[in-house]
């Protein structure tokens, strides 16, 4: 969607949501935020209305359903929400040892469940009024699993494909869908890593690449190439080979 005026992002008290907050800031847009850490959010909220926008933002779970359908339905009412970023999302390392079943289940419920509470509620709004964007926060991490994030990989791989097969069944009527694929990007998700990190790339100019692509409504949006290119080769190679290299690969913390 060109211009869209009314855009909801979920995570926006850090890093990409944060930044994407800041891109689409400015006047006659009108924000919806939500995040999870009440002073960061309440930052970002001022800094967008500094710059113009309308800004409704409100602290949330985007693993409680409820809460979500609610609250979505009350700032679509207020003006049509045209554009959906799905973008809050959470990791964890292991340690050097299996995940846990709590942490795991706790990741898909902020990767998946989240996603899907984010944007749900809005999509029979927007197949009524046949426009509308809707944008899910992958990861080049969908491609292949790695070591250490076995539910991380996991979820971004659900919510890559999950988005893929969505556009087909939504932009027929009217709704575009994109999945956004970044590569590691600095945020409190990366500040945790303790490996090197091949073309880190700073959030600002990774919502900028994200917002001019959006403009598109392209199927995916994946960055950088150099990233994508090595994530795409391992998910398409013998998975017997790749383990023998990942087996060896440094794991999150």
């Amino acid at each position: 969607m060109r211009n869209p005026a009314h855009i909801m992002i979920t995570g926006a008290s850090s890093g990409i949501g944060e930044a994407l907050a800041l891109d689409y800031a400015g006047p006659g847009i009108r924000l919806s935020l939500t995040g999870r850490d009440a002073g960061r959010l309440a930052s970002v909220a001022d800094a967008c209305r500094v710059k113009g926008a309308v800004v409704t933002a409100d602290v949330l779970n985007v693993a409680d359903r409820a809460a979500m359908a609610d609250w979505l339905a009350a700032r679509d009412g207020e003006a049509p929400i045209d554009l959906a970023i799905a973008n809050a999302g959470i990791s964890a390392g292991s340690g050097g040892a299996v995940e846990s079943a709590e942490q795991s289940r706790e990741i898909f419920a902020v990767n998946l469940d989240g996603v899907l509470n984010s944007i749900h509620p809005l999509i029979p709004a927007m197949l009524a009024r046949r426009q509308g964007q809707i944008a899910l926060m992958a990861s080049l991490a969908s491609f292949r699993g790695l070591p250490g994030a076995a539910s991380y990989c996991g979820s971004k791989a659900a919510v890559r494909v999950y988005g893929e097969a969505l556009r087909l069944d939504l932009t027929p009527q009217g709704v575009g869908v994109t999945v956004i694929c970044p590569g590691f990007v600095v945020s409190r998700i990366t500040a945790k890593n303790r490996f090197p990190m091949p073309f880190l790339m700073q959030a600002a100019p990774a919502a900028r690449l994200i917002r001019q692509r959006l403009t598109r409504n392209p199927a995916r949006i994946a960055f950088p190439w150099p990233t994508y290119a090595v994530s795409w080769l391992l998910g398409v190679l013998p998975p017997g080979l790749v383990d023998h290299v990942l087996m060896r690969a440094p794991r999150k913390g």
